[in-house]
């Protein structure tokens, strides 16, 4: 069982993981044969990027699809920067995870009694292979890997504790400092492995499908730790986003599009057959910067998605998820086109990081969409994510195992100051920068970027790093700061990245420069005091 803890403010643990998604609770489920785990979520365990995943998992299963095909789908998408050895082992290993999923308790959809499962396919693909339930794949996922957790004694979940720092020593991770949000303390959780698990950075833009949670935590914290960040210029645009007052970050899936689905103006006019031959199914960066392109030329608020011309029956049976929500809003999507636009959906630059999720300081792991392993490249194919979060985590958990037989101690450190620092009175500096941020980053470092639009939005970064350098001294630390903090330096890092990559590649494009170079990383490392 856990090791005891030193006092009230200090925890000891063999492996300490950030973030309670599928990255984060695989892994755990996979290391609790060997270690004392502690997992700590800023929110409800529930609360991830994986509860709100649609589409599903790719997997090559079927006899007329191959890994061959499946890598070839994802380096085109990835556009020149993926690295193929990365992209094999995961494609590779995809039938295994499934099963993996399968054998824990996950329900797939299935095609009628003896036919198998109702593999789905999304934009990008050239076979279905995409494994869904329903269109609640992720909540499935979730819910089933939060039941096998709770059978661990030797799993711990912490709710409500958001990590603030890593803390480093001699160039080794020994722990975290964390603050318990509902009794208002910061305690030390000494780790001899700490993993991170803390997915996206969505809420960094105005309009996102990710929930409030992903403000790029895990990224932040690292590169303050000195880790080299990776292409965090590359942010995937998914192309639709339900377009209604109330209908805050609910993603319509791709899967309506692999399902027929097709784009449409508000005169009902196709219009995806002048940019790509896949028209509706092209990869979403096309789609994107299509819909993007329609609406700045009519001054549309937002375009629609029609699948209403399927049976009736099996759109509610397909999708009823959606079907549930829209109609919730009035849209019945048996009857009507669904009004669409393009929202901030997945990071795929991150902390750089193997596959097995070694970065480059020791004791620190990363796994999932924090990470940058060279799967995604320049754009992620549809439902590779959950792969590379399911992949990463069973190699990352191997890895500890071998890490843990070299007697790593636990290591004390100090206990968290908060010096002269007062409650704060003024918690709308707060919103205001929040949102200042969000609306600038979706104006001017979003689907389409130019370099002034960069350099205008560095400008801004700057001030605002200062003003709120300044605030997180003067006041004791609370969660919605944490996350100001943390936003603040991934949408500096996005900026950085942004303006070093001079050629349109992928998701990162600029009217500046249309040509592509040579393919590149994009590298980020700490240059200066940015607490």
């Amino acid at each position: 069982m856990f090791i005891p803890t030193h006092n009230l403010n200090s925890i000891e643990t063999d492996i300490l993981v950030i973030g309670s998604g599928i990255a984060g609770l695989f892994f755990s489920i996979k290391a609790s044969r060997f270690a004392n785990i502690i997992i700590i979520t800023k929110r409800e365990k529930e609360e991830a990027n994986t509860q709100y995943a649609q589409g599903g998992i790719a997997s090559v299963t079927t006899s007329d699809d191959s890994f061959e095909d499946h890598v070839r789908d994802t380096l085109i998408a990835g556009d020149g920067l993926c690295s193929r050895p990365v992209v094999e082992e995961v494609v590779e290993k995809g039938p295994e995870m499934i099963e993996e999923l399968i054998g824990l308790g996950v329900k797939f959809s299935k095609k009628p009694v003896g036919k198998g499962y109702d593999l789905g396919i999304e934009g990008g693909h050239s076979k279905r292979r995409v494994f869904h339930a329903a269109d609640m794949t992720g909540k499935e996922v979730q819910t089933v890997l939060l039941n096998r957790i709770m059978e661990k004694e030797n799993v711990r979940i912490l709710e409500y504790h958001i990590a603030i720092d890593l803390v480093c020593q001699n160039g080794k991770c020994i722990g975290a400092y964390v603050l318990d949000i509902k009794n208002k303390k910061v305690i030390n959780v000494s780790a001899k492995i700490t993993v991170l698990a803390t997915g996206g950075a969505g809420k960094v833009y105005l309009y996102t499908s990710n929930p409030d949670i992903a403000t790029g935590d895990g990224i932040a914290m690292a590169y303050r730790a000195g880790a080299t960040i990776l292409n965090m210029e590359f942010f995937q645009f998914h192309p639709t986003c339900l377009y209604h007052p109330y209908a805050k970050s609910f993603l319509i899936s791709e899967a309506l599009r692999g399902e027929g689905a097709v784009l449409k103006d508000k005169n009902g006019k196709e219009f995806m057959i002048n940019y790509h031959k896949q028209k509706s199914l092209a990869p979403r960066d096309i789609v994107a910067r299509a819909i993007d392109n329609e609406l700045k030329k009519s001054g549309d608020d937002c375009v629609f998605l029609d699948i209403s011309f399927k049976n009736p029956d099996f759109i509610k049976k397909r999708f009823p998820g959606i079907y549930k929500k829209c109609l919730n809003f009035g849209i019945d999507i048996t009857k009507d086109p669904i009004p669409v636009v393009p929202a901030a959906h997945y990071s795929c630059g991150g902390i750089k990081a193997t596959l097995d999720g070694q970065t480059d300081i020791q004791n620190l792991l990363a796994i999932g969409e924090v990470t940058c392993t060279g799967l995604h490249g320049a754009n992620r194919l549809a439902s590779n994510s959950l792969l590379e979060g399911l992949v990463s985590s069973f190699k990352a958990s191997e890895k500890c195992r071998l890490l843990l037989r070299f007697d790593i101690k636990n290591q004390r450190f100090a206990c968290w100051e908060s010096g002269n620092a007062v409650d704060s009175n003024e918690a709308v500096i707060i919103s205001q920068n929040w949102d200042e941020i969000r609306r600038f980053m979706w104006n001017y470092v979003g689907i389409v970027r130019t370099d002034k639009r960069l350099e205008r939005a560095k400008k801004r970064i700057v001030m605002l790093r200062d003003e709120i350098n300044e605030y997180y001294w003067d006041f004791i630390v609370t969660s919605d700061l944490i996350e100001l903090r943390n936003l603040a330096t991934v949408a500096e890092i996005i900026i950085d990245s942004a303006l070093l990559r001079k050629e349109s590649r992928g998701i990162h494009y600029n009217l500046d420069h249309l040509e592509k170079i040579e393919p590149r990383n994009t590298e980020i490392r700490k240059k200066r005091t940015w607490v």
